[in-house]
């Protein structure tokens, strides 16, 4: 069978196990908005309505975006409530708590996200709900919360049992992640801290080591929550956040609605490069009612150039991860707005007919299947109810001739000829027969569409 007669296959059944949430929440990527790329812990109510205001104004909501999601640092540092065990909003930050703020941003036709975490302290520092999962539950659906991001930071010690033994191996990870032969070990309580590497596999093992991590302590905590969540009159939809860690991708599917697949993102070219490699070998757990989450954009943040920012955000809706944006929407070049509101790409990353996110098919300068953080796949395809998506990723530092070989692309007939339109900018660039060149600047992706035979 060919590897698009698979995915419509797929696409045609329910993903096994899989969290179904009413009205068809988490079938399709989660869009929006995230306060932590902005603003960090600097975070209140007047900075969400203005992003919520913004994404109206800007025409966001109209493309299609709609969870505006408070990140960590909303709630008050000191402590639950005494009586209730609740947790509490700053009443600075938030001076009508949650339900104040959540009331309107659905006023403005939005839903409303927050933040916790599966241990002591979020990675802020602030109260977090491991061991008060069903009292938070209830508190977030009676505020009005649409959505919870679940972070893993600060697990209590009686939860550990993650493998920490490992050697450092910088080739593999030249941002810290260790790397090695991992034996079970008593890591320090503040393991999970933001600041602490995060250990993950080496490239041999890559993306399954062989260990059942549906049966460890980590899974067991976030399924505990999504019990909880479950138990309530609101449907929320669930985002589990462990970095990766424990292979979520194995088990996040019938437990929540996305997993983070990664450490965090920041808006670097080296980082995006390294996510996007990661990411490249995990498609195949990617689906109806469950995504891979690759971070939140960052889009409108650092110093990424034209190019760069159209790879980011082009690579990251052909995987079919969120589409959180992380910025200050109302800085927004009008570049930026135009690759963020892109209909064809926002089309394949929201199609409700075809589940399946799109996959490498040549990896271009290193051989097929190479785990590379520098140089990821270059060559991807993925069906759609609209046609065929096609992207080549340029990683040198200078323009490129990009060939998308007709014989090499799973979804194309070899001696085919198609309609093709350049996605960035709608370019119709007319029948084509067999193969298509481009080219492309460095650090840039060029991305065709295909949509139906001449």
């Amino acid at each position: 069978m060919s590897r698009l007669a698979a995915v419509l296959a797929l696409s045609a059944l329910p993903a096994a196990l899989a969290i179904q949430l009413p009205n068809g929440i988490g079938k399709l990527p989660a869009l929006g908005w995230n306060s932590w790329n902005a603003y960090g812990c600097n975070i209140d109510e007047s900075k969400l309505l203005q992003a919520a205001n913004a994404m109206v104004s800007m025409g966001f909501k109209d493309a299609g975006y709609e969870y505006v999601i408070s990140d960590d640092c909303w709630s008050n540092l000191d402590g639950r409530d005494n009586y209730t065990h609740q947790l509490v909003a700053n009443a600075t930050k938030f001076p009508q708590g949650i339900t104040g703020t959540s009331g309107k941003i659905h006023d403005l036709g939005f839903k409303f996200g927050i933040y916790s975490s599966a241990g002591t302290k979020t990675c802020g520092g602030y109260p977090a709900s491991l061991g008060y999962e069903e009292v938070d539950a209830a508190t977030f659906a009676s505020w009005g919360v649409d959505y919870l991001k679940y972070d893993n930071c600060f697990p209590s010690e009686v939860w550990y049992d993650d493998c920490l033994s490992c050697e450092a191996d910088p080739s593999f990870s030249p941002t810290g992640i260790v790397n090695g032969s991992c034996t079970p070990s008593t890591p320090p309580v503040n393991h999970y801290s933001f600041d602490k590497p995060i250990p993950i596999c080496p490239p041999y093992k890559w993306p399954v080591d062989g260990n059942n991590y549906t049966a460890k302590y980590t899974a067991l905590k976030f399924r505990i929550m999504q019990q909880a969540l479950q138990a309530q009159n609101r449907t929320i939809l669930y985002s589990l956040c462990e970095w990766g860690v424990d292979e979520p991708w194995t088990w996040g599917n019938t437990t929540g609605s996305s997993w983070r697949m990664s450490n965090d993102i920041n808006p670097s070219w080296s980082r995006i490069l390294q996510i996007l490699n990661q990411n490249s070998f995990l498609t195949n757990y990617n689906n109806f009612w469950g995504h891979n989450d690759a971070d939140m954009l960052e889009v409108g943040n650092g110093n990424l150039t034209a190019a760069e920012t159209r790879t980011h955000f082009g690579l990251w809706a052909l995987m079919k991860t969120p589409l959180l944006m992380g910025t200050d929407v109302t800085k927004l070049s009008a570049h930026d707005v135009g690759v963020l509101q892109n209909k064809r790409l926002l089309a394949f990353n929201q199609d409700a007919v075809v589940g399946g996110s799109a996959a490498p098919y040549k990896w271009g300068v290193n051989e097929d299947w190479t785990f590379n953080s520098t140089f990821p796949a270059q060559y991807w395809s993925g069906a759609s109810s609209n046609g065929t998506m096609v992207a080549m990723f340029n990683p040198l530092n200078e323009t490129m001739k990009m060939t998308a070989l007709y014989s090499e692309i799973p979804e194309l007939e070899s001696d085919g000829c198609y309609a093709v339109t350049e996605a960035w900018n709608g370019t119709d660039l007319g029948c084509k027969e067999k193969s298509v060149e481009v080219e492309v600047e460095a650090h840039d992706t060029a991305v065709l569409l295909f949509e139906g035979k001449c």
